[in-house]
């Protein structure tokens, strides 16, 4: 569902309700606040909208005064300083790769903060304080700080490998089975998203198995996925680098036609369990609910293309759309990945290195953590 933030929030239960909550009062979800730092009545406060699961850690330091919040396994995508207010001169980020931090520089000492949590924010209140109490809080130890829930509550992303078992996929000229990468690189992705620790991972397959197209979309589906992502090393004569497809029944060109004629075997799309309503209101629901699903599957192949940028080689156009079976589940974003063209000798030995498809991995982890709402994409300059 896109919130008021512009985040993208996941799962068929959120589809249902924000599709719902346009035609029924009370069944809308609230609409998540925009990150910023602001002062008023002698307060400072920082409001940072955070993702379901979020872990964080906020500290002190005294010399200088600072308070610090920690956001371990996270990509930053967020600008790098949030304009201050009140007691705070400023805030900025520091820190790469896994872990980010947000340094809060402040005028002076501070009482005790006010942390409070809730399932999409952290609210963080400041008020000026006297100093020898401020040393007190600034000796290492956490101020407040929440580990990241039980597994089981954290999104589920499906990573679906391409082909397997009978249906080799694309054979190319060296003799490299699509369905062996498609395998290969999946578990890569599998392992970094694990890494993370920001969501659950499961596979439609996890070895060398034929499962049939209709059946793969039903898996993402039953087990209410918030993400579902198919991997695939196709052939297209003289084509070159990774691209991305969206769902669409009108192909966005011949390249994307062929590729979904060539991947289709079947068409299989079950029934959605809508609230107890109308035949009339049902058919609406299900079309906000398509146009949701939609609207998350595009977002998603931004992220992937802007993650893939700059890493590997693009084919032009990179975001291309076309009439995939495997991304026709109604309630459940989803996008399929050329991660590259076995046809072309380029591609072909890229794919076969394991640094490579780790190197693919890592950009499509970053866009999935985009996806889900990863901390750093919220962070926004104060208003």
């Amino acid at each position: 569902m896109i919130e008021g933030d512009g985040q993208f929030r996941p799962g068929r239960r959120g589809l249902i309700a924000a599709a719902a909550g346009l035609l029924l009062p009370g069944l809308a979800e609230a609409a998540a606040p925009q990150a910023r730092l602001s002062a008023a009545r002698g307060e400072t406060r920082l409001l940072l909208p955070i993702a379901p699961g979020t872990a964080w850690r906020v500290t002190a330091t005294a010399n200088p005064a600072r308070l610090v919040i920690e956001l371990p396994n996270q990509s930053w995508r967020g600008p790098d300083r949030l304009a201050g207010a009140g007691i705070v001169t400023e805030a900025r980020r520091e820190g790469s790769g896994g872990t980010q931090t947000l340094i809060l520089h402040l005028a002076g000492p501070i009482a005790a903060p006010r942390v409070a949590a809730t399932r999409d924010r952290l609210t963080i209140a400041l008020r000026p304080g006297p100093a020898a109490a401020f040393a007190r809080l600034a000796q290492g130890r956490p101020l407040a700080s929440a580990a990241l829930p039980a597994r089981g509550s954290l999104p589920l992303v499906m990573i679906d490998p391409g082909h397997g078992g009978r249906d080799p996929g694309t054979i190319g000229s060296q003799g490299t089975h699509e369905k062996r990468i498609t395998l290969a690189s999946a578990l890569e992705l599998k392992r970094q998203l694990e890494a993370g620790g920001r969501c659950r991972v499961a596979l439609t397959r996890g070895r060398d198995v034929f499962i049939p197209l209709g059946n793969r979309v039903e898996m993402a589906r039953r087990r209410e996925a918030a993400l579902f992502l198919s991997l695939h090393a196709d052939s297209a004569p003289g084509a070159r680098g990774a691209s991305v497809y969206t769902l669409s029944e009108t192909a966005s060109d011949s390249l994307a036609a062929r590729l979904a004629q060539r991947e289709n075997q079947a068409d299989r799309n079950g029934g959605l369990r809508l609230p107890s309503v109308s035949p009339e209101v049902g058919r609406i629901l299900l079309s906000l609910i398509r146009q949701e699903t939609r609207a998350g599957s595009e977002r998603m192949a931004r992220l992937v293309v802007d993650s893939l940028e700059d890493q590997v080689p693009l084919l032009p156009n990179t975001h291309r759309r076309a009439g995939f079976v495997v991304l026709k589940a109604p309630d459940v974003p989803a996008a399929l990945v050329e991660m590259g063209f076995l046809s072309h000798p380029q591609d072909e030995a890229a794919l076969n290195r394991a640094s490579h498809r780790a190197k693919l991995a890592g950009a499509l982890a970053e866009a999935v953590h985009g996806f889900l709402g990863a901390p750093g994409a919220v962070v926004a300059s104060a208003g």
